[in-house]
């Protein structure tokens, strides 16, 4: 069963709520990530969603403005531009990756995404950046000369990306307070720290081209034929919302051009997918399942896919396009996914929701204190390695 009532139940807190560490948000963290209904409803609608939105942080809806709608000249540039944006080594974790992410057993060309950290162009040290390829990519940046199309490219990437990350590391600090009174042996700071001082963000320019026409009547009962239903395999996820564009012009479309049906998807904590709209003027967090390990469950990732137009809606003539700039804020690739004391893995693997859509965590994190940087290696290659 799905529902298709977007942001209805989706928690949204004020950023000098977050920005405030003195301030207890336990209860809109429980109402937004908890394992389990709401005390006061039984309801699914009750059921947290494993996201929460942000509003008024500073200068985000003007950074989010200026770049994203770069995507769609991003993703109409001549063919031969691409190869010197591609990173095969990092499994196409830095710069242009179209065609190379594995949706089930065949190529995923309905999306183009353009990798970027947003902190720095050379993370880590030399010898991190050989042992973890994926990890620590060095960006690959558009040549602004050769493309003035897309002037101030690298500038308006890292002014959303520094903003995003450091609303996260926010966020991560009221997590901390929420799994301490939660998980016994849980270190204080535990997540803030890690997100705080890391060099390892991810910025993911995604572009959703239109569904084709011929493969609409077979796709469009699909609620992932846009993206397929996944975890994100780091720790906490911000999401800049997204943009719905006229393919062909570039231009966004008014309201009653978009499919009300199409955009992102969760499945919330009874096990429901539910449609979610982010509201313009906000920025979200997810959870990822490096957090789902540090808490021992209590806190479980958030399995998410994104829903294409169906077709017959709206404007027929008009080639629907969507964008969005999720940006991955993880640990150093070192870190060691350690359980809480007292916790077992079946403890951590099992409390995630949504394990018949998504790969089985237990498949990638084989060991207690299994370093990030191989937990992630190890996810990628199930993801991007085509002789697996």
């Amino acid at each position: 069963m799905s529902s298709t009532s977007p942001s209805a139940h989706l928690v949204v807190v004020d950023f000098e709520d977050i920005f405030d560490a003195s301030k207890d948000l336990t209860a809109e963290l429980e109402r937004a990530f908890g394992g389990h209904l709401s005390s006061s409803s039984d309801s699914v609608a009750a059921s947290p969603l494993g996201i929460i939105a942000i509003r008024n942080i500073p200068d985000f809806v003007e950074a989010k403005n200026a770049f994203l709608p770069m995507a769609h000249t991003l993703a109409h540039l001549s063919p031969e531009y691409y190869k010197a944006l591609e990173d095969p080594t990092s499994f196409y974790n830095a710069g242009w990756s179209h065609g190379k992410e594995k949706l089930g057993d065949e190529p995923d060309f309905a999306k183009a995404s353009y990798y970027f950290n947003p902190l720095t162009d050379v993370p880590g040290t030399k010898d991190e950046r050989e042992k973890y390829p994926a990890s620590y990519p060095c960006n690959k940046w558009p040549n602004e000369d050769d493309l003035p199309q897309l002037k101030d490219f690298k500038q308006s990437a890292q002014k959303l990306g520094k903003i995003m990350h450091q609303a996260v590391a926010h966020v991560a600090k009221h997590i901390d307070v929420m799994a301490t009174k939660k998980v016994v042996g849980y270190r204080k700071e535990l997540l803030f720290d890690a997100m705080k001082h890391t060099e390892k963000a991810k910025g993911r320019l995604l572009y959703y081209y239109p569904i084709d026409k011929d493969q609409t009547a077979t796709t469009q009962a699909k609620e992932d034929n846009w993206i397929g239903w996944h975890n994100d395999s780091g720790f906490l996820t911000s999401l800049a919302g997204d943009l719905f564009l006229d393919d062909e012009t570039g231009q966004p479309l008014s309201p009653d051009q978009i499919d009300p049906e199409a955009g992102l998807y969760v499945t919330n904590r009874s096990g429901e997918s539910i449609h979610v709209k982010i509201p313009d003027d906000c920025m979200a967090v997810q959870i990822g399942e490096c957090v789902q390990i540090l808490t021992g469950g209590v806190v479980v990732a958030t399995p998410h896919c994104v829903r294409g137009p169906r077709a017959g809606f709206g404007t027929s003539d008009v080639k629907v396009a969507r964008i969005s700039c999720p940006c991955f804020i993880d640990s150093k690739p070192s870190f060691p996914l350690t359980l809480p004391e007292g916790c077992t893995s079946i403890n951590a693997c099992q409390a995630g929701v949504g394990r018949d859509k998504v790969p089985l965590l237990e498949e990638r994190w084989v060991e207690n204190g299994m370093t990030f940087g191989s937990f992630l290696q190890k996810s990628f290659e199930k993801y991007y390695d085509w002789s697996s």
